[in-house]
């Protein structure tokens, strides 16, 4: 499932491509025959620790070469192609900055380096861009792991990337820089970037995006919004919670349907087990109408991303 957003003004839109992308280490398979593409927005890659996340994104970001495959941006591949990193920006997972440097120093570096025609308008915006013009004239062996980690995410910014990759980026964050970065997240994809992070946090990768690419044991073991990942997963039960006019009256009646597999009736409504959830949610107003039950509530409660991964990582 492909989310396209409209371009931005400074980036052009840029299309990452996998396709049957492995990678090995001797008799060691890291990344299994994973074919991907993602457009503009913002996608989660998500996973166990150990599943192929960090390899995969090093794959996209040209410093790995795949043992099979091809890793494309735009048609153009990733590996033995510096020319990509003038739409490309990377934050790693493993951190590694110059101490000594204030940020502005760090950020201001990386736009040198980039050939930028004016290095140091560049680095201001990156830098506002994280919220951390305060604290740009500090060294950077003076700040917090989460300060560090914004820094190194406008050093990836400063010049104006059309894909983002970020591997594990809300390591060391306090909450209200989890929440900004988040925002900007969101703000990025909206103007036509192309962004993917990874990560193994259920609850951030949530919060940020609904599409998802879920490794599991280096193979794609889903991709797309995680709602309907779950929803086609008709061989799992699921599970509804539903608040009517006559809770007992209705259980009564659903436990009679082929559709149901369990109720449970407690004082803040019915925790239904459906087998099939096109069918149980074809066969509940029928059923509500027959007995004369008004359904006021019908919430599907496994549709968590957190339900989603453990029924992939189990399967």
């Amino acid at each position: 499932m492909e989310h396209r957003k409209p371009r931005t003004k400074g980036s052009t839109v840029s299309d990452l491509d996998l396709r049957g992308v492995s990678r090995w280490y001797g008799n060691v398979v890291a990344v299994n025959d994973v074919t991907m593409t993602l457009g503009p927005g913002v996608t989660g890659l998500l996973g166990p620790n150990g599943a192929g996340k960090t390899t995969l994104l090093h794959m996209m970001a040209g410093f790995l070469a795949p043992s099979r495959g091809e890793v494309l941006i735009d048609g153009d591949a990733t590996w033995r192609n510096p020319a990509i990193y003038r739409k490309l920006g990377l934050v790693n997972e493993r951190e590694a900055v110059y101490g000594f440097l204030s940020g502005k120093e760090y950020v201001r570096a990386s736009a040198k380096l980039h050939g930028l025609p004016d290095a140091d308008a560049a680095t201001r915006r990156a830098i506002e861009l994280v919220e951390m013009a305060d604290a740009q004239d500090r060294r950077m062996d003076t700040y917090s792991k989460g300060m560090r980690q914004r820094m190194r995410v406008a050093a990836a910014l400063v010049h104006d990337p059309a894909v983002l990759l970020l591997d594990e980026p809300f390591n060391g964050m306090d909450p209200r820089q989890r929440m900004h970065m988040m925002d900007l997240l969101h703000r990025l994809g909206a103007q036509g970037r192309t962004v993917l992070f990874s990560s193994h946090i259920l609850e951030e990768v949530e919060q940020v995006s609904g599409t998802v690419q879920v490794i599991v044991a280096g193979r794609l073991a889903a991709s797309g919004d995680y709602r309907t990942i779950r929803r086609l997963m008709t061989h799992r039960p699921h599970v509804f919670a539903i608040r009517s006019s006559d809770d007992r009256r209705l259980a009564v009646a659903l436990m009679a349907s082929d559709s149901v597999a369990g109720v449970t009736l407690g004082k803040d409504g019915l925790t239904v087990h459906a087998g099939d959830y096109g069918t149980f949610t074809r066969a509940l107003p029928r059923i509500a109408l027959d007995e004369g039950v008004r359904v006021r509530q019908l919430i599907p409660s496994d549709e968590s991303l957190e339900s989603v991964f453990s029924y992939l990582v189990s399967a």
